[in-house]
């Protein structure tokens, strides 16, 4: 199944031109309006996520990634997704074939989109016809999965607990809803009527992180929405759960390596 397009009804986009075509890369690129989510899906190929403009959540059942314009997704073949659009954006899919893997990540990932691997990415996905320069676009695929071996991976990765009766589900989701929710581990463990080291021990096998440092980085990826959609620095920092502008603004800037400010600025 490929990316599904608001123009065509919803209905998945054909991609039979791109398959056809033989390129170990091809790719196509999509119009969302906010508000707008694309069913769970999943490709035979490696999937790169990309959107140009905006914030583009990708959600799987090991975690949850957050896409600004300054990154993309990499997806294994197989992984089951589904994308999810706060605001208005384009979106970019390119679908990369395993003859090409050699050099790519091994995990599912979010990597740093640099102004050459933006370009790239641009230009393999607004080919009306990828077989009309075979060569050209051998070659630019050949440079993209080149490019993407040299990013450095980002933060912006929030993982998942795994089994439909894990009750850590309901936490996870609970935040998720409002991650300005400022239950403490002790009240959760109350909640699920289990001891607090029980709590903090299956928080941590079921996400790989503590109960403090899973709540910091999802408020923290929930805020880029927040600040992509215009709302002023101060309040995405209370409805993040944070008590004031600086505390917030510190905790984002060793997060991210820059302020929200800056953040804001070059969106």
């Amino acid at each position: 199944m490929s990316f599904s397009s608001p123009q065509d009804g919803g209905h998945a986009l054909d991609l039979s031109a791109g398959e056809a075509c033989g390129l170990p890369v091809f790719g196509v690129a999509v119009h969302y309006p906010a508000g707008h989510v694309v069913p769970l899906h999943h490709h035979p190929y490696g999937h790169v996520i990309y959107a140009d403009r905006g914030l583009l959540r990708v959600e799987a059942e090991s975690g949850q990634w957050l896409v600004p314009p300054t990154a993309a997704v990499w997806l294994r073949p197989g992984v089951a997704h589904r994308l999810v659009v706060p605001v208005s954006l384009q979106a970019c899919g390119l679908f990369v074939r395993e003859e090409v893997f050699d050099r790519l990540p091994t995990v599912d990932c979010v990597v740093h989109v640099s102004g050459l691997l933006r370009e790239l990415i641009m230009a393999l996905s607004r080919v009306d016809d990828p077989t009309a320069s075979s060569r050209r676009m051998h070659l630019l695929g050949a440079l993209l999965v080149e490019e993407l071996h040299t990013q450095p991976v980002l933060p912006l990765h929030l993982p998942w607990p795994m089994g439909e009766n894990n009750p850590m589900l309901r936490v996870c989701q609970t935040l998720l809803d409002n991650p300005g929710d400022a239950a403490t581990a002790t009240q959760w463990a109350n909640r699920l009527s289990m001891g607090d080291k029980t709590f903090h021990r299956r928080f941590l096998r079921s996400t790989g992180m503590t109960f403090g440092r899973w709540r910091q980085q999802l408020r923290l990826m929930s805020s880029l929405t927040l600040l992509m959609q215009g709302m002023p620095i101060t309040q995405v920092a209370l409805a993040s759960g944070y008590d004031s502008h600086s505390a917030y603004s510190t905790a984002f800037s060793k997060q991210f390596g820059q302020p929200p400010s800056v953040f804001v600025a070059t969106r």
